[in-house]
């Protein structure tokens, strides 16, 4: 039999480190990249805000519409229903949705609580 020595490197009298000869590790370091998976699994499920896009909306978006535009299509509402629900007018919306004005915050927040998503969705982010 075979003992296996495993150097530990201490710092302020506590353990910090632990050395282990390679082939231990082979064997267990599957176990180590299995649980990193599992926490990240559990973070990506916690911070889930339960909002998904729709196929549709990332089409259009994909295709060039703006996320406004696209969640209201997608809502199957008109400028007017839109505009109205968000208390302002169709031409101011309309220039938001062809991007010829960006919309105050204010305004994006009425928007997002009349398509009922968060305000994030309807946020153009700049392409990379």
């Amino acid at each position: 039999m075979t003992t296996t020595t495993i150097q530990f490197i201490e710092h302020e009298g506590r353990r910090e480190y632990a050395v282990v000869p390679i082939d231990i590790w082979e064997r267990v370091k599957h176990l180590i990249e299995d649980a990193e998976d599992a926490l990240l699994y559990d973070a990506t499920i916690a911070a889930d805000d339960g909002v998904r896009v729709p196929a549709a909306v990332l089409d259009a978006q994909l295709a060039g519409d703006h996320p406004i535009k696209a969640w209201r299509d997608y809502r199957r509402l008109t400028q007017d229903a839109l505009a109205t629900a968000a208390g302002l007018s169709k031409p101011y919306l309309s220039q938001i949705e062809n991007r010829k004005r960006e919309g105050s915050l204010e305004i994006v927040r009425a928007l997002a609580a009349a398509l009922a998503v968060p305000l994030d969705m309807l946020v153009e982010r700049p392409a990379a």
